[in-house]
C-alpha cells in the first residue's frame, strides 16, 4: 500500500455486534482506508456475530502477532465493536496488548457500545478522558467523564491520535464518520456521510 494510505484493524470476537463492526469496515473502505479484520476466536472462518451472522475475517490476531504484524507502527487505528463479543476481546491478552500499545503509540483507539467500558476502561485507557458508551455501562467506569453524546472524540492533547467512542448500533454510522474524519479528513468524512444519506 502507498505510504499515505491509512490502515485500521477491526477486531472480531464471537458475539460481536454486526452493525457496529461492519459499518466501520464499509465506510472506511469507501474513504480509501486499508481495513483488515482480525478474528479473536482461533479461526478466521465464520466468526459468529451476536445475531448469528457469520463473517470470515482476513486472519486471526494470533497469526498477525506471530508474523510480526501487530506493531503499532503498521496501523493508524484499532476498532473494537461491542455486543457480547466485547467480553471475548477483553479476555484476549493479545488483543489487549495491541490496543494498549496503539494508545501508547499515539494512534486512534475506537470503541463502541459496551466496548469502551468492558475493554478500554480495564486497560486504563479512559482515565481523565471524555467518553460515551451503551446506556448503563458508564456505571462501570469510575475515572473518566461520561457524555450523553452519540459519538465522542477525545484527541491526545498536543499529540496525534486519541480515543473515539460511541453508544451503539444506531450510532455506528456517526462512529464511522468520526473515524474517517480522524484518519483521513473532515471533508472526506462529510462526503461519505452525504453519499450514504447519513444525517449528522
Amino acid at each position: 500500500m502507498a505510504g499515505n494510505v491509512k490502515r485500521a484493524l477491526v477486531l472480531l470476537a464471537p458475539g460481536f455486534e454486526e452493525v457496529e463492526a461492519l459499518t466501520p469496515v464499509d465506510y472506511l473502505l469507501r474513504a480509501g482506508v486499508d481495513v483488515v479484520t482480525a478474528a479473536i476466536s482461533g479461526s478466521a472462518a465464520g466468526v459468529a456475530g451476536s445475531h448469528g451472522i457469520k463473517v470470515t475475517a482476513d486472519g486471526t490476531i494470533e497469526d498477525l502477532a506471530a508474523h510480526g504484524k501487530l506493531a503499532p507502527a503498521g496501523w493508524d487505528a484499532v476498532i473494537v465493536p461491542g455486543g457480547p463479543g466485547a467480553v471475548n476481546i477483553a479476555a484476549s491478552s493479545t488483543a489487549n496488548e495491541f490496543i494498549k500499545a496503539m494508545a501508547e503509540a499515539g494512534k486512534w483507539v475506537c470503541a463502541i457500545c459496551a466496548a469502551p467500558a468492558v475493554v478500554l476502561a480495564p486497560l486504563g485507557l479512559l482515565g481523565s478522558r471524555k467518553f460515551t458508551c451503551f446506556p448503563g455501562y458508564e456505571d462501570k467506569v469510575w475515572d473518566a467523564e461520561w457524555s450523553e453524546d452519540r459519538t465522542v472524540k477525545d484527541a491526545n492533547h498536543g499529540k496525534s491520535g486519541g480515543i473515539i467512542t460511541s453508544r451503539g448500533a444506531g450510532t455506528a454510522g456517526e462512529f464511522s464518520i468520526a473515524i474517517i474524519s480522524a484518519l483521513v479528513s473532515e471533508a472526506e468524512a462529510l462526503q461519505i456521510a452525504d453519499r450514504v444519506l447519513l444525517k449528522l
